[in-house]
């Protein structure tokens, strides 16, 4: 997949013109707002000097902006909203995201939020404790290593924004998959597999905010649904992948 095109705009705009040119610009973002070819945009201004604002706008490639957004009816009425201030435009160019990116630690990440490693072993220790007294996972997990638990641990530990244990250790998104190819696990099976994990959860302590746990629910939904597809016949195994990272949802951590 190719990755987005991130576009800066930016203008210099006199301080009386400033009102009109956030009007203009709150109107023109319906139009953003309904392409197809935009993934998000954002207007900022400069706190030192008031009349620097700067637009970004990532669209999903640059083809698509320039020969998409802009052959469109909605780039019309955008246009036609902005016209005024196109002579204030400083800069206007794409940018490429580069390989160094990350996250600062002012928002916590699951990992640290749920207690980091020694929750995440608390909660696998109890979760598989239940799976092989379970009626319907049991024949699942017939076997287990005994190391499995410490293995999931490290996997969820990584998923949710601790250390790169697993990558480390056992591998990568693809490893995890193998796992489950020819499984035939059922709809059954990965609901009830969610369930307990949930009461795994509940059990071990981890946080019961309801912010954490729409997060970590939505991460065991997307899991297992994945490992339903990739234990079926018509699987097509993926290409190796890094482990994925999963972040807190529509509701950010509350910290009252």
């Amino acid at each position: 997949m190719t990755a987005h095109t991130v576009e800066y705009v930016r203008y210099r705009i006199p301080e009386q013109q400033s009102a009109e040119f956030l009007a203009a610009y709150t109107r023109a973002a319906a139009q953003l707002a309904a392409a197809p070819q935009c993934v998000d945009y954002e207007l900022a201004r400069c706190e030192e000097d008031f009349e620097h604002f700067v637009l970004r706008i990532t669209w999903t490639s640059t083809e698509d902006h320039v020969e998409g957004f802009r052959t469109s009816e909605l780039f019309e009425d955008f246009l036609a909203e902005i016209r005024p201030y196109i002579s204030s435009i400083e800069e206007m160019r794409h940018y490429k995201p580069t390989t160094v990116r990350g996250t600062g630690a002012a928002v916590p990440t699951l990992y640290a939020w749920a207690g980091g490693a020694e929750a995440f072993e608390r909660l696998t220790e109890v979760f598989y404790d239940k799976v092989l007294k379970d009626d319907v996972l049991a024949p699942v997990f017939e076997g287990l290593a005994p190391e499995h638990a410490s293995h999931v641990a490290l996997w969820l530990g990584e998923v949710f924004g601790g250390p790169a244990g697993y990558s480390e250790t056992q591998g990568g998104h693809g490893h995890m998959v193998a796992k489950h190819l020819g499984k035939g696990i059922t709809e059954v099976q990965r609901r009830r597999w969610v369930n307990l994990l949930q009461d795994a959860a509940d059990d071990a302590g981890l946080p019961v905010d309801a912010e954490f746990r729409s997060a970590f629910v939505a991460y065991a939904e997307w899991g297992t649904r994945l490992a339903v597809y990739f234990s079926g016949p018509d699987a097509v195994p993926p290409a190796e992948q890094p482990v994925p990272k999963w972040r807190w949802g529509a509701a950010p951590p509350y910290q009252g």
